[in-house]
């Protein structure tokens, strides 16, 4: 059994699907189960919608437009007026729209959950259908049936062994499946793994049906040692430990979602990320071996951090005591931690505000704590780092902290 996995890059318009048919046609469909994220940016597009919902009532029905006539032109480039998948990408949004007019909840991020997945259930019904348009038997599969997670909305944890049991269960592997990434289920309730989690999807899965290998495909060759958007000069890692991988993974490099490589490792299943544009390439192998080939320097940006400094306002040491009452406030508020650095009366965090907590955090220590931020600031990883890479952040702007291991170096840039 196969894995491949698309995202959004893959479908954004008619010709991303065809292309992907393409892709398809020359690797083959025989036990083959495919994840398809949200078409181009649809996500957004959908988190648009929420906020409107939420805050923005006047702006819904727009929010409501945008996304309609996205998928209704979608399926005009790919169908016949009267094929049935224009029936069921109605139903889908009927539901959407009925989900809205019934629901009583202000609990954000379960509401979130119930409309967001509606990309993935629209952009998969779609190449489905299309697939089987043009001749390619498939059988699509509704992933919140066969991931089940807790209820901890928009970060969900999975439920192995009841994902396990329905996998194995109820898949049929003789069969190419197409399903959605990104989503779970808990009692007949849609959940999410966490933004771009269609990746861990793809894990959860290979993980489950003992998979060969698992394929990302990707709108760049492979695992590049910087983000092309950032760096004018990037060059392709042909082969990448499953260590190194989740230490890029956790200082935030793009390409892999960090929770997809434990799965993997656990029964040594290969990652390939490869190139839906240059099918030809073999792209970068993820597996046991060496840390990394070439073994360069590789840069992971994070931008949009806030940097946190505390200390105690009786001006003593910032020891186990108050630092302990520090992280269980972070983990309160979900503020995720990229970078640690403390000193005798000061203890200072990178930290990823992506649930608009931090002044929720703020509040409730400042009685205790003097607490300085810098926000908006940068934060850059260097693994394997060299003198000449250091100097090369260090021109970007002021750096307000520097740490430095010996794999890895991190800088914080405002």
């Amino acid at each position: 059994m196969r894995i491949f996995k698309f995202g959004g890059a893959s479908v954004k318009d008619a010709e991303g699907v065809k292309n992907l048919v393409k892709v398809l046609q020359h690797e083959g469909t025989e036990n083959l189960l495919v994840v398809i994220s949200a078409m181009g940016k649809m996500t957004n597009a959908f988190e648009n919608v929420i906020d409107s919902y939420f805050y923005k009532k006047g702006d819904l029905k727009e929010a409501l437009s945008f996304v309609e006539d996205f998928h209704q032109n979608m399926m005009d480039d790919l169908f016949d007026k009267n094929h049935e998948i224009y029936n069921k990408i109605s139903f889908l949004f009927g539901k959407m729209s009925g989900f809205m007019a019934q629901n009583n909840s202000e609990d954000y991020n379960y509401v979130y959950d119930q409309i967001v997945g509606y990309g993935e259930l629209l952009s998969t019904n779609i190449v489905s259908a299309y697939l089987s348009e043009i001749g390619i038997s498939n059988q699509w599969l509704d992933v919140r049936n066969y991931i089940k997670t807790n209820n901890s909305y928009r970060d969900a944890k999975v439920d192995w062994g009841d994902t396990q049991k329905q996998i194995s269960e109820n898949l049929d592997t003789s069969k190419l499946n197409i399903t959605q990434g990104f989503l779970g289920g808990f009692n007949n309730e849609t959940t999410s793994l966490g933004r771009e989690g269609s990746d861990y999807t793809a894990g959860i899965f290979a993980y489950c049906l003992d998979a060969k290998s698992v394929t990302i495909w990707k709108d760049v060759e492979g695992v590049l040692n910087a983000d092309p958007r950032v760096f004018t000069k990037t060059e392709l890692l042909r082969e990448i430990s499953y260590t190194e991988a989740i230490e890029m993974a956790f200082y935030g490099a793009s390409v892999i979602h960090p929770k997809t490589i434990q799965p993997l490792e656990q029964k040594n299943i290969p990652l390939y990320v490869r190139s839906f544009e240059d099918i030809n390439n073999s792209g970068t192998c993820v597996g046991r071996g060496k840390k990394i080939t070439p073994e360069i320097p590789c840069f992971i940006v994070k931008k949009n951090q806030i940097l946190i400094s505390i200390s105690a306002k009786d001006f003593s040491f910032m020891v186990e005591d108050n630092i302990s009452e520090v992280f269980k406030k972070l983990h309160e508020y979900k503020l995720k931690v990229n970078l640690i650095q403390n000193s005798a009366i000061s203890f200072s965090v990178c930290v990823e505000d992506k649930y608009n907590r931090y002044k929720d955090f703020y509040n409730d220590l400042k009685e205790a704590f003097v607490i300085k931020a810098y926000e908006n600031t940068t934060l850059y990883t260097i693994r394997h780092f060299d003198d000449k890479a250091i100097e090369f952040i260090k021109k970007r702007g002021e750096v307000v902290i520097r740490q430095i291991n010996t794999e890895t170096a991190q800088l914080v840039i405002k």
